[in-house]
């Protein structure tokens, strides 16, 4: 079969939510470096025009008019040696579509509706869109082509079957694929799959960067009729990858593209690629994460309550990375249970990443609080109400520099102790962004780690002593909580895998525990309820993955 020659572009680009002439300006600009490459065709990520997810922006008239103007706008823009797929939202009558443009000649020439809608986990598309219905095939020059958006790659006989057995030997899909660790080996083995079935090139286009707690990582890449990884992008950050593909020839034509650009093409630079570890992988995910709803929120800087612990520690040096030292600042708040050694260790991490740290005693306004309270405290015993009134000061103290300054409160909890309620309300965490609401404690001392080996910031002691909110003499967490090694397989468990207590003792784990950290779930849904949005990077994280009800009585 005779083949001939297509140069594709895939451009990676980070799209925000609703900036319409941002997100047209960026598709113009990476269409000219395209075009100055003598590239074919391009592709833009799913919703790339309006951003995803749009949630109930889509519910907005003006909205979709607006986005479709801008569609109509930017395909007159489009030179007419190029086709562009671009992601946005159609409208026939009064029902909307998730959909592809397929811009050629300065104007719209074809239109994609997404075919699957996925209705689970972080998705709910069926709220918004109709479903479309027609797998067409298109072609350019002697080569046929199918377009899917996302979830219709992800269906062994979705879309993709009928535009093989129509002949496409290329499928273009444009996604916007949110991550969590792992996520790309599934990608990979799904696509390289569904290449080698249905004998078909698949070029994988990906959104990149923030959006409230998800994070998009790219990772966009092209795959051949054998399922193997031809190129592909880096990950977490803006791409343009660019490859020639030998395609074969269609016997005949459909919806013909005529492209009249047979000039003398420069040759292709050659693509670049850095495979990440899982730590890695998490790590430069909580930055982009980071960076962006910082960025997209018109904020520039950020206060951490800094403690002289892990958890502190880690979101401290993240947010260094993500925005620069000089706009980290962080305030080590003292009482009469703050060790000697926290303090130390907090002003050597704020030292050795180069960042601000107040140093500010609590200790008065504690006893303030405790001497107007004592009338109604009278003869009761002290418990964890005091304890938390020294986290609520700390909250009030972070919120007040916040509302002075302009700084965003970015809170320290893990999903851990998420999880369990370990955490106070209104107190640690309060804030604007819970940067490791969806890293597990065992995870922080791995990213910690990670992150040290490539530059040491965070001091040795941090690691090796034992964690404690030390809000009452010799307190340590495991006063309250399992060994976090078995905390955190028993709530990946319940929290990601929904088992139940019979499944999870089967696995080995010992009721009473079980019982116990379960009940604490279960009991602490109220105050995740009210937590700022956290930054997804596990399968199933709090927030949109994992909608449960506050009042409930099912103790399954």
């Amino acid at each position: 079969m005779k083949n001939q020659r297509l140069r594709i572009a895939l451009a990676q680009i980070n799209s925000t939510v609703g900036d319409l002439e941002a997100n047209s300006r960026k598709i113009l600009q990476y269409t000219q470096r395209a075009l100055s490459f003598g590239v074919d065709i391009i592709c833009f990520p799913e919703l790339a025009l309006c951003g995803y997810p749009p949630e109930d922006l889509l519910l907005k008239p003006g909205f979709i008019k607006d986005n479709l103007k801008s569609i109509e706008r930017l395909s007159n823009n489009i030179d007419k040696d190029i086709v562009v797929i671009a992601g946005f939202v159609d409208r026939i009558d009064n029902k909307i579509f998730n959909s592809a443009a397929v811009i050629y000649g300065s104007k719209i020439i074809a239109k994609y509706h997404k075919i699957l809608l996925p209705n689970y986990g972080v998705f709910d598309e069926k709220r918004y869109f109709e479903q479309g219905n027609n797998a067409s095939v298109y072609s350019f020059k002697d080569i046929k082509f199918g377009i899917n958006i996302c979830e219709d790659l992800w269906m062994e006989d979705g879309p993709i079957k009928k535009q093989s057995s129509g002949g496409a030997k290329l499928i273009l899909s444009i996604n916007s694929s949110p991550y969590h660790a792992g996520k790309n080996k599934e990608r990979q083995a799904l696509i390289s799959r569904q290449a080698q079935k249905h004998k078909v090139f698949i070029a994988y286009t990906n959104m990149v960067g923030g959006q409230d707690e998800l994070v998009f990582d790219g990772q966009s890449m092209i795959v051949d009729m054998q399922g193997k990884v031809v190129c592909r992008t880096h990950a977490f950050r803006e791409d343009l990858l660019l490859s020639d593909l030998d395609i074969p020839v269609a016997k005949k034509r459909c919806a013909v593209l005529i492209n009249t650009n047979d000039s003398q093409k420069k040759p292709l630079p050659k693509p670049e690629y850095k495979k990440l570890n899982i730590e890695d992988e998490i790590y430069e995910a909580l930055v982009l994460g980071l960076r962006d709803y910082v960025w997209k929120n018109g904020f520039k800087s950020v206060v951490i309550g800094l403690s002289g612990g892990i958890d502190s520690a880690l979101v401290a040096t993240i947010a260094a990375d993500a925005l620069g030292s000089q706009n980290v600042f962080c305030v080590f708040m003292s009482t009469r249970y703050s060790s000697k050694e926290s303090e130390e260790d907090a002003s050597q991490l704020a030292k050795n990443l180069g960042i601000k740290m107040i140093n500010l005693s609590i200790e008065q306004i504690y006893k303030m609080y405790l001497l107007v309270l004592e009338p109604l405290f009278a003869g009761s015993t002290r418990d964890v109400t005091e304890e938390n009134l020294q986290a609520r000061i700390r909250g009030n103290i972070l919120m007040a520099l916040s509302n002075k300054f302009g700084w965003l409160v970015l809170t320290t909890g893990n999903k851990s102790e998420m999880s369990t309620g370990y955490a106070t309300l209104y107190g640690d965490m309060a804030g604007g962004l819970a940067v490791i609401k969806d890293v597990p404690k065992t995870y922080v001392y791995r990213l910690a780690e990670k992150r040290n080996s490539h530059g040491f910031v965070i001091p040795e002691r941090i690691f090796t002593k034992a964690p404690s909110a030390e809000l009452k003499p010799n307190q340590k967490d495991e006063d309250s909580l399992p060994p976090y090694d078995v905390l955190d397989a028993i709530l990946k468990a319940y929290v990601e895998q929904d088992l139940n207590l019979p499944g999870m003792v089967k696995l080995g784990f010992k009721e009473g525990m079980v019982r116990k950290v379960l009940n604490m779930v279960d009991r602490s849904e109220y105050k995740r309820r009210q937590s700022p949005p956290g930054i997804k990077i596990t399968p199933k994280a709090f927030g949109r993955d994992r909608r449960m009800p506050i009042t409930s009585r099912y103790r399954g």
